[in-house]
């Protein structure tokens, strides 16, 4: 994890730099001078040679500080942590649709091989990958919000000041919307593992015992399938980190993606820097729980 860590931040440090545009000029806005730009970018320390400003940044790191906003002019771990709620609760609740979506449909689709069924679902899954995540959105909001007038078409509304069903009231929409795509990616996935178990010898000696057809697929194969596609959800973070960005915007949901967005049209280094490694982060520790969870799983797996 460390090793993946100190390369994230290399290469997003390196790249931030690359942005066009200066975030001091930003920050004064265009009636600034000169003078006043380069007084700016001396306070902020933008003028120090890239090697120091890295430097500091990696010292500062190790003591647990992501730096400041150069335009918010507050810690970078306070602003996360600020926008952090509505983020992880639209991840959470999009990898739960795709899961509760996505390993199903796969299991049907293999047990219904070769029938309408089963191309039903492949169809299905090929245009929920296809499907941009911001597009689908907006036809969300069309439908659900503007004709049905069903659910709110954007915006949150803090746990502390409501309730947590209220909350996720507002997040459905965009869950949906970053969780189906994902789902197609599951069912795929789920489709091909269970064909490959149920070739397997293990599965018709079980049938062969006389054992029943749903304890064969619920207890034998299904554990071993789930082993690929565990892969899948540790996968499925980063995909919902990056989803979360666009559907944040097109939302309206004030998150930690619309935060960087922000950053980004700020040039605001810090918050930028800070925010992609705290998603890396998020996303070694999953792989890393998923990991763990293989050996719950599978008791033949080994760590070397």
């Amino acid at each position: 994890m460390i090793p993946v860590l100190v390369v994230v931040a290399l290469v997003v440090f390196s790249i931030v730099r690359f942005i066009p545009g200066d975030p001091a000029a930003v920050i004064l806005g265009p009636e600034a001078t000169i003078q006043q730009i380069e007084a700016l970018r001396e306070k902020m320390g933008l003028n120090d040679p890239l090697i120091v400003q890295l430097g500091k940044w990696f010292f500062n790191l190790l003591q647990g500080d992501l730096g400041d906003s150069l335009f918010y002019r507050l810690p970078v771990t306070t602003l996360i942590i600020q926008r952090l709620e509505p983020t992880l609760l639209l991840m959470i609740l999009g990898l739960a649709i795709s899961m509760l979506l996505g390993i199903p449909a796969g299991i049907i689709a293999a047990l219904k091989r070769n029938t309408f069924l089963d191309r039903a679902v492949m169809i299905l899954s090929m245009l929920g990958i296809s499907i941009p995540n911001f597009w689908l959105g907006l036809n969300l909001i069309l439908l659900f919000s503007i004709r049905f007038r069903i659910l709110p078409a954007t915006g949150y509304v803090p746990v502390a000041e409501g309730n947590l069903l209220n909350s996720l009231k507002f997040l459905l929409l965009p869950a949906i919307s970053v969780g189906l795509q994902n789902a197609a990616d599951k069912a795929r996935m789920m489709r091909s593992s269970m064909l490959d178990v149920l070739n397997s010898d293990f599965v018709r000696t079980a049938r062969a015992k006389g054992l029943s057809e749903y304890i064969v697929i619920m207890k034998h194969a299904l554990r071993n399938a789930m082993i690929p596609t565990l892969t899948t959800i540790g996968l499925a973070v980063a995909r919902l980190a990056g989803g979360a960005v666009v559907t944040e915007t097109v939302f309206n949901i004030p998150g930690a993606g619309r935060l960087v967005m922000t950053a980004i049209s700020r040039r605001d280094y810090g918050v930028i820097q800070g925010h992609i490694l705290f998603a890396a982060l998020l996303y070694v520790v999953v792989n890393l729980v998923v990991d763990i969870i293989y050996k719950a799983i599978d008791p033949r797996v080994e760590y070397k």
